[in-house]
């Protein structure tokens, strides 16, 4: 009986991997097709109102490769009106250098550092945002980790739908920039072949229970009636549960059709696996029902072991199918990348899924996750954390608008 069954299951496991793989090249595409369309919703928007003042709040810790360039887009951008506030512990920390050169190359720009080193929590990114929102200045907030890099026209796009009241948390998705040598290409298709499309199936079928550091704009009412970051203090998956929070007080999570930059700096194979291991084991506190089935989207090992179960031509077929597929996803996900993408990439595939079905196996062996020079418990400091109790969220107050002449050219 279960020699019978075994043929069955290889089958079934190709189809479920073929079947994501294409579900994911037809949600892939259809998400170009919505930013596009929302591109031209905001971008008309745009032009019947004025964007309101922003504060960005952007927590450091150290030095890391592209930190000025990433700091300066920020720097750049065509909005009218912003604060930048850059958050670190203590005056040592390298990245004070970093944004005072940025405050002597931009002298006209609302730019402030600051450092405190108040602890008020297990994770210290909140702990940053903690000190930095009282020196916040107007009441739509983004926030975004150290190392995005953004276009001119990100905060215009990014906050456009704040505008909206029913709009809790706007986030969005990032591409992987790979700096160095082939661990970082490694973990640059982590991002763009299978983080970044588990995304878009996710958004495609209608769930928005996401929110990512690259990017969470929010006003300052929908941060409050989250809990605010003290809701936040000790837990890892800090963006997920802000998004969490604000879904569970009846605001919408947008995502938006900005894609923006990380840089992938990972110099070893095992500075890699430590990376998007706590990756993996992040993902199974915060979402362990899921999590158990994402073993599907590691196309060609799954394909293989589906092969090796049923070694005839339906499981052919379809592992064919599933082949084909996640090799056109690549393609597509290669058209956000602008820098230059060696040929042989395409060869690496075989070799990054099966890493990361081999990360998705260890995830389950152990909690312990490294994160900045610290090793935590994920199961511990993941979640799910106590839901606030705060009030549903008030009318906004409103930020005067700038006067026309105090726009920036």
């Amino acid at each position: 009986m279960i020699h019978h069954l075994i043929p069955l299951l290889g089958i079934g496991l190709a189809a479920a991997t073929a079947g994501y793989a294409a579900f994911a090249v037809h949600a892939v595409i259809n998400g170009v097709r919505r930013a596009s369309d929302d591109a031209l919703v905001r971008y008309r928007a745009a032009a019947r109102s004025a964007p309101r003042p922003v504060s960005v709040l952007k927590p450091l810790c150290g030095d890391e490769p592209g930190l000025y360039q990433n700091l300066r887009s920020f720097c750049l951008q065509n909005h009218p009106a912003f604060q930048l506030l850059f958050g670190v512990h203590g005056e040592a920390d390298a990245a004070v250098a970093v944004v005072r050169r940025l405050q002597a190359e931009f002298p006209a720009l609302d730019i402030e550092l600051v450092i405190d080193a108040s602890v008020h929590g297990v994770n210290r990114k909140v702990t940053n945002l903690l000190n930095m929102l009282p020196r916040a200045k107007h009441e739509w907030l983004v926030l975004a980790d150290s190392d995005i890099g953004v276009s001119a026209d990100y905060l215009r796009q990014v906050t456009a739908p704040l505008a909206d009241p029913g709009v809790g948390v706007v986030t969005c998705l990032y591409r992987g920039v790979a700096r160095g040598n082939v661990w970082s290409r490694f973990g640059a298709l982590f991002i763009d072949d299978w983080f970044a499309p588990s995304v878009q199936v996710s958004h495609a079928i209608g769930s928005t229970r996401f929110a990512f550091g690259s990017t969470i704009a929010l006003r300052r009412d929908a941060l409050e009636a989250a809990g605010g970051f003290e809701a936040l203090r000790d837990v890892l998956a800090d963006d997920f549960w802000l998004g969490e929070f604000t879904r569970l007080k009846g605001l919408r999570t947008v995502l938006s059709n900005v894609v923006v930059t990380t840089d992938v700096t990972d110099p070893s194979l095992r500075a890699l696996w430590l990376h998007e291991l706590r990756w993996m084991r992040t993902i199974r506190a915060a979402e362990p029902a899921g999590f158990a089935f994402t073993f599907v989207t590691f196309t060609f090992p799954v394909l293989a072991a589906a092969l090796a179960l049923a070694p005839g031509l339906p499981a052919l077929c379809l592992a064919a199918a599933g082949a084909a597929s996640r090799v056109i996803l690549h393609l597509l996900q290669r058209q956000w990348r602008l820098e230059r993408i060696p040929a042989w990439e395409i060869l690496l595939l075989p070799l990054r899924d099966s890493l990361l079905l081999a990360e998705w196996c260890a995830s389950w062996i152990g909690s312990s996750v490294h994160w900045r020079n610290h090793v935590l418990d994920a199961l511990a400091v993941v979640g799910p954390p106590t839901p606030p109790a705060a009030a549903p969220p008030k009318a906004a107050p409103q930020d005067p608008l700038p006067h026309p002449d105090s726009y920036r050219p």
